[in-house]
């Protein structure tokens, strides 16, 4: 089982993907212009995934980013035709599994009770979803206020202005990663943060509120002390994606100018976009309130 730090840095790493070994200096920013020769000026802005409505704000500066461009790319294309029947297809485990077989009596329970308080509904509702689903279900079950998406929010006002999307990658993709480890682990991780769930709150909000001042860097540091350094968790979260990605920029930017929001944690660090973006030879600046 992995130590309680590991646990509560996994679970945000799927929510707010924010760690890495390296601070660049960043300016106190999460929109960032894209320039090049071969590209139309394009943006990119740093979100998190899932915050407080009372905190959610949506800046002049990136609403105006937004107008600027006619296309829009998130991680995932999720008003896509087939995304629905692409979670389905990937959502569920194998013929005769339940999540029921990889917990003991008292860990099943735990999880029972806990998503009976927090949703109305037990584990017999989940037990053939893939762990992955049933972290989604408990990350946002574990906000105790009322929740708002920059995702969500974004894909309404591209459907309110006619923009076309485009997904950087697939649920699929996303869904490979979960694949890695074994389920035990992974529902192991699911009990931890429930029977200890100040110390996620308590991380949480340090990163909310380093994301509220656009700390990028702050960011980075804070989850490389309260990580240690793991590197399989940083590169298989964000490396590997940031890498697959950045030919996507110069694909969707090449006759068109695109506004893009990741994970604001995939900014940064010497494997981050900024970074890869500079290295692949465009001009990254930083766009100031």
């Amino acid at each position: 089982m992995k130590t309680t730090k590991q646990l509560i840095a996994s679970i945000l790493l799927t929510v707010v993907a924010v760690f890495n070994l390296q601070g660049q200096n960043n300016a106190k920013t999460n929109l960032w212009k894209i320039e090049g020769d071969s590209i139309k000026t394009s943006y990119l802005f740093g979100t998190l995934h899932l915050l407080p409505e009372k905190d959610f704000v949506l800046k002049d500066k990136v609403k105006n980013a937004f107008d600027a461009c006619d296309k829009v790319a998130l991680e995932i294309d999720m008003a896509d035709v087939g995304f629905g029947a692409e979670v389905m297809s990937n959502a569920f485990l194998k013929e005769g599994e339940e999540l029921k077989s990889y917990l003991d009596e008292n860990e099943y329970a735990l999880l029972d009770t806990y998503l009976k308080d927090k949703t109305g509904v037990g584990m017999v509702n989940y037990n053939k979803f893939k762990p992955f689903m049933l972290m989604s279900v408990i990350m946002t079950a574990s906000m105790e206020e009322k929740s708002a998406s920059f995702e969500l929010t974004f894909m309404q006002m591209t459907k309110d202005a006619s923009k076309e999307m485009e997904g950087l990658e697939t649920f699929a993709d996303q869904v490979s990663i979960f694949e890695n480890e074994p389920y035990d682990e992974q529902l192991d991780k699911f009990i931890e943060m429930i029977e200890d769930p100040d110390k996620t709150a308590d991380a949480y909000q340090k990163l909310l509120g380093l994301y509220l001042a656009e700390d990028i860097d702050g960011m980075f540091d804070y989850m490389d002390d309260y990580m240690e350094g793991d590197l399989e968790a940083m590169k298989l979260f964000l490396d590997d994606r940031n890498n697959n990605w950045i030919p996507k920029f110069g694909e969707y930017s090449k006759d068109t100018s695109v506004f893009y929001a990741v994970g604001a944690g995939h900014l940064g660090g010497d494997q981050g976009v900024i970074s890869l973006l500079k290295k692949a030879g465009y001009t990254v600046s930083p766009v100031l309130d």
